[in-house]
């Protein structure tokens, strides 16, 4: 099944496990020297000698970003929102030129249909008047006959007074209605020009309405939004508050960036002087190391790039880490370099898996007096091939491989006295053991 990790008797992530491992484990190995190729790590190196941190910058590019894009996103919102207003402008003024009003369109219609049948409504009109003006079978005339012979006879039957009575008020209404209908006649004319004015005026609205995919009568609705919504843009806060805000923020972010290229300006020579020392006692007389610092633009790790160049030899040229072609070199450079900065973590073990590959005599005896100088304040463990590395060693432990049928295992060990004596021997001259490697393991250990 799935392994468990635990921290101080609680649950961990294997995220949380590396982060606590970065802090109380730093691993040298034997092809550390690949890391010094990578920007991030010589940068940090850099940054770590000089007794800075890049967390703040970070912090403060980040705001800086957010701050660029959200004056861009305002901007590109701008150029968009000048686009929404210019259309709606120009369509304003189209519409607005037309000027519909609220009812026009059904006023308009109504007295166009009204117009457009003028003939016929006067000849109903007229047909009306002759149908109750008539001299012999008007309407008019016809009550006022009956009427009359009625009342003639009230004398002889009374009750025909009623009657007569309700044909006298519908004479009055007929002669009522008589007089409305010339009085309409009269004032009810044919009107070519305006009927013409009347079809312009349609016609605009229609084609206006199609234009806008609109029924006509949407027409002023569709203008009274446009200018609401114009009005609205109109208002819209501009970007300088923006502005502002970016020009803080990458203020903020130079002042920081700035402080920190000084500082790592004062600790590049510093650090190269530091880790050509330490490649003089591993056997590179004259070779000089330089940290080289070059502008670029700026990042979340600052305005500069670090790069480790090296010379091996006096007279060389300096050349980035990665073009160094010997393996030996490579190697005590890379210890160099981590026995100067090692003491810069905060890690309290110190692990090195062979980073002396390479190397031998005296020089294998100054990589083992440094890993002991290193030990003096803090827990190295050192992996290592050379008796003149393991000699140099407070501790043992042999790491041996068995074969347990058809596994390999693998086994550590701890030894003391006599038993440490020999495996150093071991290392000195094989299996087959002698007085003279014996002793002489003897003497490397210190006389034990």
């Amino acid at each position: 099944g799935k392994s468990r990790s635990w921290i101080n008797g609680s649950p961990a992530t294997a995220t949380q496990l590396r982060e606590i491992g970065d802090q109380l484990l730093d691993i040298h190995g034997q092809h550390a020297w690949q890391s010094l190729t990578r920007p991030d790590t010589v940068r940090s190196l850099l940054d770590a000698y000089a007794g800075s941190s890049t967390r703040a910058l970070e912090a403060l590019w980040t705001q800086w970003r957010s701050a660029q894009k959200a004056l861009a996103d305002a901007q590109a919102a701008r150029d968009s929102l000048q686009q929404e207003q210019e259309r709606l402008a120009w369509q304003i003024g189209e519409v607005g030129k037309l000027n519909p009003g609220a009812e026009e369109w059904s006023e308009l219609n109504a007295e166009h249909t009204r117009l457009s049948h003028t003939q016929t409504l006067l000849d109903a009109v007229q047909t009306a008047i002759d149908a109750l003006e008539g001299e012999d079978a008007g309407a008019l005339a016809g009550l006022s006959r009956a009427y009359t012979a009625l009342h003639n006879q009230e004398h002889i039957a009374p009750e025909y007074a009623a009657l007569a009575e309700v044909l006298a008020s519908s004479l009055a209404q007929a002669e009522d209605a008589a007089h409305s209908l010339h009085a309409t006649l009269r004032k009810t004319e044919q009107d070519p020009s305006r009927l013409g004015e009347l079809d312009d005026r349609l016609s605009q609205w229609v084609s206006l309405a199609r234009r806008y995919k609109r029924t006509p009568a949407e027409l002023p609705g569709l203008l009274a939004a446009w200018k609401t919504e114009l009005v609205r843009l109109d208002a819209t806060a501009d970007s300088q508050a923006l502005e502002a805000a970016e020009r803080k923020a990458q203020a903020a972010y130079r002042t920081e960036a700035t402080a920190l290229s000084k500082a790592r300006t004062l600790a590049a020579p510093q650090l190269a002087k530091a880790i050509t020392l330490a490649m003089q006692g591993l056997g590179m007389q004259g070779g000089q190391f330089q940290v080289a610092l070059q502008k670029i633009e700026p990042s979340a790790s600052g305005l500069e790039e670090v790069q480790f160049l090296v010379a091996g030899h006096a007279g060389s040229t300096p050349r980035a880490v990665g073009k160094v072609a010997s393996g030996g070199e490579l190697s005590r450079i890379a210890l160099a370099i981590a026995v100067t900065t090692s003491e810069l973590g905060t890690a309290q073990t110190l692990i090195f898996d062979e980073v002396d590959s390479g190397v031998g005599g005296a020089v294998a005896e100054t990589v083992g007096r440094l890993m002991r100088q290193l030990g003096r304040d803090r827990q190295v463990l050192a992996v290592t091939h050379l008796p003149q590395v393991a000699a140099c060693a407070d501790h043992h432990l042999v790491v041996a491989k068995q074969r347990d049928g058809k596994s390999t295992v693998s086994s550590v060990a701890l030894v003391l006295g006599e038993q440490r004596v020999a495996e150093v021997a071991r290392m000195l001259g094989g299996e087959k053991l002698s007085g003279t490697t014996l002793a002489h393991a003897k003497e490397m250990l210190g006389g034990l």
